[in-house]
Parts: C-alpha cells; sequence; structure tokens
C-alpha cells in the first residue's frame, strides 16, 4: 500500500484560525475582545510549554489572555477564590486550569467552581452532560481537535470502528462519546480499551481507527493494526536522549512499525497538540459570542 499519509495538525489548525479571524473581527467590532485567562500551579514543563503556545496564538491574533501562576504550595481555597474573581470578570470569557494539579487540590472542586458558560476546556459535569446528549456547549479541546483534524483530510468515521485507548476525562472518555454521536463528522461504533482491557490486540487488529491517549512511550506498534487503518496519536511523552535538549518528544505509537500499514496518522510533535489549542482559541471565541 502507499505510503502512510501524515495528518499535520500545523496545517489543520492554520485552516481553523483563518476562519476564525473573520468571526474574531466582527465581535471586536460589537466592542467585545475574547479573553482568556489560564491558571498554572507549580512548574511542570509540558504545563509551561503549553500555557506558553496558547498565549503566543492568542496574543497573535489580537485576543486577550492572561495566565495567573501560583506555587505548588497554593491551597485549595486560594485557587477557588481566584476562579471566583475570574467567574465574575466580564474581561474574561474562558477560564483554563492546567492540570495536572498538586495532591493538596480537589481537581474536581476546582473543575465543578468554573462557570459552565466559561469552562472553555468542556471538562465542567454540565458540559459532560451536555455532550453525552449530544448537544455539547463546549466540547473539550483534544477530543474536537481530533474529530476537526479528520474532517480536514476527508476522513470518514460513519459506519467505522473506532478504538481509543485510554480513559481519562480529558481525551479518552470524551472522544469515546463524541465519535459515536449521530452527527456529522461521527456516527461510529466505539470501544474503549484501558489498563483493565485483557488482549488490546484483539480490538486494535479490528479498528478502521486507532486512538492512543496512554502517555506510554511506542506503545502502539504495526503489529496492532490491521492494513489501512488510521492512526490518531495523543501521547506526547519526553524521553531522555544524547541531544542538547537532553530528551525528545515521541508519542504513544511507534512511528516506524505503522509505515505502511497505517493509511494515515498523526506525527509527534506537530499533530494533535496544535489542533487542541486551536479548539481553545475557537471554544473561546464561541464563548464571547454567545455574550453579545
Amino acid at each position: 500500500m502507499p505510503d502512510t499519509l501524515i495528518l499535520s495538525g500545523k496545517v489543520a489548525a492554520e485552516t481553523v484560525y483563518t476562519d476564525l479571524s473573520i468571526r474574531v473581527g466582527s465581535i471586536i467590532k460589537k466592542g467585545v475582545k475574547p479573553g482568556l485567562a489560564a491558571i498554572l500551579v507549580g512548574d511542570d514543563p509540558a504545563s509551561n510549554v503549553y500555557v506558553r503556545s496558547k498565549t503566543k496564538r492568542f496574543r497573535s491574533m489580537g485576543l486577550h489572555s492572561d495566565t495567573i501562576t501560583f506555587h505548588e504550595d497554593v491551597s485549595e481555597d486560594e485557587l477557588l477564590l481566584t476562579i471566583d474573581s475570574l467567574n465574575h470578570d466580564k474581561s474574561f470569557h474562558g477560564i483554563l486550569v492546567q492540570f495536572p494539579l498538586p495532591e493538596q487540590i480537589n481537581s474536581q472542586n476546582i473543575i465543578r467552581s468554573i462557570l459552565p458558560e466559561k469552562d472553555v476546556d468542556g471538562f465542567h459535569p454540565e458540559n459532560v452532560g451536555l455532550l453525552t446528549m449530544g448537544s455539547p456547549r463546549f466540547i473539550p479541546c483534544t477530543p474536537k481537535g481530533i474529530i476537526r483534524l479528520l474532517s480536514q483530510y476527508e476522513i470518514e468515521l460513519s459506519g467505522k470502528h473506532v478504538v481509543v485507548i485510554g480513559r481519562s476525562n480529558i481525551v479518552g472518555r470524551p472522544i469515546s462519546i463524541l465519535t459515536s454521536l449521530k452527527s456529522a463528522g461521527a456516527n461510529a461504533t466505539s470501544t474503549i480499551c484501558h489498563s483493565g482491557t485483557i488482549n488490546i490486540d484483539d480490538h486494535t487488529r479490528c479498528a478502521d481507527v486507532v486512538i492512543t491517549a496512554m502517555g506510554s512511550p511506542n506503545y502502539l506498534k504495526g503489529d496492532m493494526l490491521k492494513n489501512g487503518a488510521v492512526v490518531i496519536d495523543v501521547g506526547i511523552n519526553r524521553v531522555e536522549t544524547g541531544n542538547d535538549k537532553g530528551y525528545k518528544l515521541i508519542g504513544d505509537v511507534q512511528w516506524d512499525s505503522i509505515q505502511d500499514i497505517a493509511s494515515a496518522a498523526t506525527p509527534v510533535p506537530g499533530g494533535v497538540g496544535p489542533m487542541t489549542i486551536a479548539m481553545l482559541v475557537e471554544n473561546t471565541v464561541e464563548a464571547a459570542e454567545s455574550t453579545v
């Protein structure tokens, strides 16, 4: 079969930004500048990279973005007070809390404290419920980005079998719901596999699309796929190397082994990551539009 098609999130994201620029211009003319407040606790390298990338993109589009940083020993009460203030601040249409949070913080309490109308991550129970019902307000950014990326490359999910490896509330569970919805760009039969699944290979070899979000480097190999499968790699893993940085980023997929087996696949980096940021911008713009 022909070489594996590389699904570039960088290319697809630029299409999203081009479309959004028109909407942003329209809403700014009405006196509203979409704004996002990001809360960053501690100094996790991956979290810092994501927040910096987000800030750079927001500012390049003329949007309002502010990052509020806390030391890793911050109390839960202090975070809740900050979120309460942001909930009432009309200059911010979206609030993002970067996870993971330190052990002393109950993540669910933090998520529930954000107004659902400002929950551009789509993690609040109300927004999760709306997604499950098929009437989403905000779709979590990474799952939404995956669907948009597949659509950009005209990869049809309707009637296909999608296998998701990983059951987190951030990626695995919402993407399994999203792909199975009776809606455009979805309508697939979706299966979730996880650490409790026996013989995951039996499931992945039957899949038309495999989405892996485990955080386990080089887990998914070519012999776990059927010929022509589409592979979406959500994993971002740091592995030590002898280069100047001392590390490199790789995904959950062993790239070399899937060549000429997968019909299409996302690279790491440059695949799902850029789409996650693009969808965060889009969700924030949608939140601002709802206030006009």
